[in-house]
Formats: C-alpha cells, structure tokens, sequence
C-alpha cells in the first residue's frame, strides 16, 4: 500500500519544464489582464489612490553556477531593471516595466505614469532623486494632473531652473515624501519571499516571469490583508462584546 500510495504522489507532482512551457506559450496580454485583476481585490470604487510611490530595482539573471564563477574568478550576472509604482496606503502594486538594458529612471517613468494612472488613478506621485527632472514634473502636473514630489539632486544650487523645480526647492513637502517608503520595503518583501533571481534565459519569457512575480506578490499581499483586517479584527470584536457583555451583567 505505501508503495502504490508513493507511486500515485509522484505521479500528482508536475514536471520541471511546465511552468517553462506555460510562461512560453501564455501571451503578455493575459498576464496584464491577471496583473489588472488582483487590483480588483483591493478597490471596489474609483476613488483615486492619495500617494503612489514609484522606484526601480534589478532582478538578476545569471545561468552559471556560483561554484563555477569562483573557481573562474569571473562573476556572470545579468541584471533586468525593474520600475514598479505601489500604493501606499494599500501597498499594492499598480504597475510595472521592466527592460533588458540599465537604462535611466526617467526612461521607465513615461511609459509607468500612464500605465499605473490608467489603472488607478492617483492625486500624488513620489520619487527619489533619480527621476527629477523639469519634464517629468510637467508630465504628472499637466498631462495627469495630479501633484509631484521629487527631491531636486542638490539642495546647495542657487539657481534652479524649471518652474516645478523651484516649487520643489522652495515648498518641499517632506511629510508626503516620506510615506513613499513601501516601494522600497516592496522590492525587499519581494525579492525575499519570491527570489530576486530569474530562471527564463530569453529576454520574453524573462517578462512574463517578472509579472507572474507581480501578480504573486498582490495575492499574497490580499491574503495578509485577509488575515490582519479580518480574522484579527474579527477576533478583538469577540472578545471586546465578550467583556461588555461581562461588564453589564
């Protein structure tokens, strides 16, 4: 009996290629559509996120192994650069891009804005130093309309150039600025509990692994949302109409 009962969970475990297979022939577009979904799980109106941090990070793609990189003395490490924008509030994740090369932050921004704003739009977006610049002001201030808060590189300027930037020299809102630490906590979460390492060799499948971290990383935000709002709560209010009801009798 233990060795049909052995025989029948081997034969229930999946074969190492099919998740291969599956991100091969799975189309983007589906995986965008899942991605749009799991924001589902945490919005229930059109009301307008109040802060959405922005930030990028690289995953690693590496194919040698790190005994063989030692014993050559040569590292091989790839890394896909990765921008991501998060809710702060919810710390969910309403969008992301990613691309082969290590290009710069402000190259990642255009196209992310309009991504996270078409799905969720947002009154304020947070930045560090590394997306500053005049142009990415005028994109979220006029075309998006909503507030900018980006940190100008050097504070010890006396000129500033750029109506926005003066603004940001001038009238900096420090408190706003600050909540947008979940982006970072977002990446560290992420890569510790789903790996930072990416196991596809080509660069289409190398996306449609990065979203499939995405759309993990939603749902296992909604599960500890389900777990701290609900079962928690739930909890306390038991216990709380237990001693009222102890209190009054």
């Amino acid at each position: 009996m233990e060795s049909i009962q052995q025989e029948l969970d081997l034969s229930t475990v999946p074969h190492f290629t099919t998740l291969q297979k599956f991100f091969c022939r799975i189309k983007t577009l589906y995986l965008r559509y899942a991605f749009g979904k799991t924001l589902n799980l945490f919005y229930s109106n059109n009301d307008p996120i109040p802060i959405t941090a922005i930030d990028s990070s690289g995953f690693t793609s590496g194919y040698s192994s790190h005994y063989y990189s030692v014993r050559t003395g040569k590292i091989r490490k790839h890394f896909l650069k990765t921008s991501i924008s998060v809710d702060t509030d919810q710390q969910v994740i309403t969008g992301f891009i990613a691309s082969k090369s290590r290009v710069h932050d402000t190259r990642h921004a255009h196209r992310l804005f309009r991504q996270c704003h078409k799905i969720r739009r947002s009154d304020c977006y947070g930045m560090d130093k590394g997306y500053e610049s005049e142009a990415i002001h005028r994109l979220i201030r006029e075309d998006l309309h909503a507030d900018s808060i980006i940190p100008i590189r050097s504070w010890s300027n006396e000129f500033v150039g750029g109506t926005y930037r003066k603004e940001m020299a001038l009238q900096f809102d420090d408190v706003r600025y600050r909540k947008r630490q979940p982006v970072e906590n977002k990446f560290s979460v992420r890569k510790r509990k789903f790996s930072g390492d990416l196991k596809a060799r080509i660069f289409t499948i190398q996306k449609k692994e990065i979203a499939g971290k995405m759309i993990v990383c939603n749902i296992h935000r909604f599960l500890q949302f389900l777990i701290i709002e609900v079962f928690y709560r739930a909890k306390f209010f038991l216990v709380s109409n237990k001693r009222n009801k102890v209190t009054d009798g």
